[in-house]
């Protein structure tokens, strides 16, 4: 049961208003005293009127057990608007491949890449892209150099996205280190449209689409056509909130229909690398952490777009920001899981679900 509705709600205006006098003699005091969830449910929503302060932030979405809890738009912004998600589009990626693995269309992670992608290796390519896999590109340790960062302009600038990845220059050995680049991402896409003959958008309507309230709008493609793995797609927040849901829920929709394996959200959710900016593990796709006591794996998009899956309370979390935040991105992100340990530390409290 949740408290979003019916007398509680009601209780708790009337407390926050100091109109408590005629509750009182109403005889509502033993259940202002006895309910540990008023205090809880009252902290959560004075979190999210204290998030406000964070002046890049634009929504915050959270649900538990499927059901949301809180939702909030600031500065005029609503759950229900495309946003850029910048790089949490990495997972939609990840769990397009782990479905092209179910369904055949890929071997499985441990697939050379150079057998795929054939046709746009360099001339004479370094015989280390050779052993480069499926999965190196996944968890972002295919030891080629970025695209992203500094290099990014440039490669968007290049004619041939795909090829201008697969040239840059190896920095460690494929399985080593983890470089961040949503090259490796885009050469993910690549691969998923030269084994179906379909677009990536395409793919991702027929196997995700089958989810409910999940959507994919505007999305940039390189010069070949080819939707670009990892960045630049449009997504409300209550969509992206879905795939966390898709997730959570270890691949079924909330109708029981089964779109992803156990076993991939589990090798999606394995740390094999870390992050040598924050510290934090590193899957297919997603990173793992500890926030607010709690084991977390959550997707990251510039600027302050995330969602996050705690599987220990049945809950998911979706943030998103302005793409361009003020204060600086690495701070921003900071303050976002500082926020969303606060709110897992809520919810544990147990205000958001009598059982």
């Amino acid at each position: 049961m949740y408290f979003r509705s019916g007398p509680l709600p009601m209780l708790l205006s009337a407390v926050r208003a100091q109109r408590i006098r005629p509750l009182l003699r109403a005889g509502w005091l033993a259940l202002l005293v006895v309910s540990p969830w008023a205090a809880a449910d009252t902290e959560l929503d004075a979190l999210l009127d204290q998030s406000e302060r964070l002046e890049p932030l634009r929504t915050v979405l959270a649900a538990r057990d499927g059901r949301i809890i809180a939702e909030r738009g600031y500065r005029g912004h609503r759950t229900t608007e495309p946003t850029n998600i910048k790089s949490a589009s990495k997972t939609v990626i990840s769990a397009l491949v782990g479905i092209a693995i179910d369904k055949g269309v890929l071997q499985g992670t441990e697939q050379p890449v150079a057998e795929l992608l054939k046709d746009d290796l360099p001339a004479d390519p370094d015989p280390r892209l050779r052993r480069v896999t499926v999965g190196h590109l996944l968890s972002m340790q295919a030891g080629l150099g970025s695209t992203s960062g500094r290099n990014y302009g440039a490669w968007v600038a290049s004619r041939n996205w795909v090829r201008a990845a697969l040239a840059r220059p190896f920095e460690d050995e494929p399985g080593g280190a983890m470089i961040y680049s949503t090259g490796s991402t885009h050469l993910l896409s690549a691969i998923l449209t030269r084994r179906t003959g379909q677009s990536t958008l395409s793919l991702a309507r027929q196997w995700l689409g089958p989810l409910e309230g999940f959507a994919i709008g505007a999305w940039t493609r390189d010069p070949q056509g080819i939707y670009l793995g990892g960045n630049e797609m449009a997504m409300t927040p209550r969509s992206l909130l879905a795939l966390a849901e898709l997730y959570r829920r270890g691949g079924i929709t909330a109708s029981g229909r089964r779109l992803l394996s156990e076993n991939w959200i589990e090798a999606s959710w394995t740390p094999r690398t870390r992050s040598r900016y924050t510290g934090h593990g590193y899957g297919y796709g997603w990173f793992a952490t500890r926030l607010g006591g709690e084991e977390v794996r959550y997707g990251w998009g510039y600027g302050g777009q995330m969602l996050y899956v705690v599987p220990g309370l049945e809950m998911t979390l979706v943030m998103t920001s302005d793409t361009q935040p003020a204060g600086g991105e690495m701070g921003h992100r900071n303050a976002l899981h500082r926020l969303t340990g606060q709110i897992i530390e809520s919810v544990r409290a147990g205000g958001t679900r009598l059982e």
